[in-house]
């Protein structure tokens, strides 16, 4: 296009700019127009810059101060904010994003290179992710399968697992189990309790003859329908202790009745010691 100098004004007017009022450059934002009044997507004042139409950043963008948008935000080379970033629609990025301050997205972003925070606090609340390496997190849930080709390890809080696939499991600390399924159809094991009683001395007659001792002791959580096995230590240890055998039952809520029979034909006293008992329910 030729310079203003070699064309005359009747013809070469249009191609100027100007603001709309009549007052010039000043506090007010002012449409900029051609020499024909066309107006054009961009506004000024002394104090600020508007556009009405489409804002394109193809080289580095520095604001040194906040960024607020309603739209959506695309970038094709970096973005460096110094202030805070609020954008209340989707954030895509091709280039480097450098924050030195809070960016806030309140619509999807898509990124197609890495995301770095070399220190500070990123929270994310739903993301999507394919691949993903990760030396230090934390993640509040994860929704969906989740494969982990390295150890996963928890040194505090609580990890709830869906479905574990593993030949071995190997565990050092304390598994906190809600159902556990033996094989592939079960059963179910839903409830284990474990607990101890002392036994005071007993005698029992030979067999036939008044030949059993019973009672109950308390064992928490145990109910009727659960499995109960378990064993008295003093059994055993002394003579007169031979052919006899302990039975252990649910007699109640959190409570276990145990018989002591003698099978022999002596009468014999059983001395005073401890119970051992597991109470186990299973489901199918």
């Amino acid at each position: 296009m030729a310079t203003l100098g070699t064309q005359n004004i009747s013809t070469s007017y249009v191609q100027l700019i100007k603001t709309s009022g009549l007052t010039g450059i000043d506090a007010t934002i002012q449409t900029i127009t051609d020499g024909n009044n066309v107006s054009s997507a961009l506004q000024l004042s002394s104090v600020g810059v508007n556009s009405t139409g489409t804002l394109n950043a193809v080289g580095a963008t520095t604001l040194a101060s906040s960024l607020a948008v309603t739209g959506a935000v695309t970038l094709s080379s970096s973005l460096g904010v110094t202030g805070a970033a609020t954008l209340s629609s989707s954030l895509g990025v091709t280039g480097a994003v450098t924050l030195s301050s809070s960016l806030g997205v309140t619509g999807i972003s898509t990124f197609s290179t890495s995301i770095n925070a070399s220190s500070g606090t990123a929270t994310i609340g739903t993301a999507t992710i394919s691949t993903a390496t990760i030396s230090t997190a934390t993640i509040p849930t994860i929704n969906g399968a989740t494969n982990f080709s390295t150890g996963f390890t928890s040194s505090t809080g609580t990890n709830t697992l869906g479905t574990i696939a593993s030949t071995t499991i190997s565990n050092t600390g304390l598994v906190t189990v809600g159902t556990l399924e033996i094989g592939a159809t079960g059963p179910n094991i839903t409830k284990a309790s474990f607990g101890t009683a002392a036994f005071t001395s007993a005698t029992v007659a030979a067999h036939n003859v008044a030949d059993s001792t019973t009672g109950t002791f308390g064992l928490t959580g145990v109910a009727l329908g659960d499995i109960v096995f378990g064993s008295l230590n003093s059994l055993g240890s002394a003579t007169g202790t031979v052919n006899i055998g302990l039975s252990l039952y649910p007699q109640t809520t959190d409570v276990v009745r145990y018989s002591i029979q003698n099978q022999g034909a002596t009468a014999g006293t059983i001395p005073a010691g401890i119970f051992f008992a597991t109470a186990m329910r299973f489901t199918t």
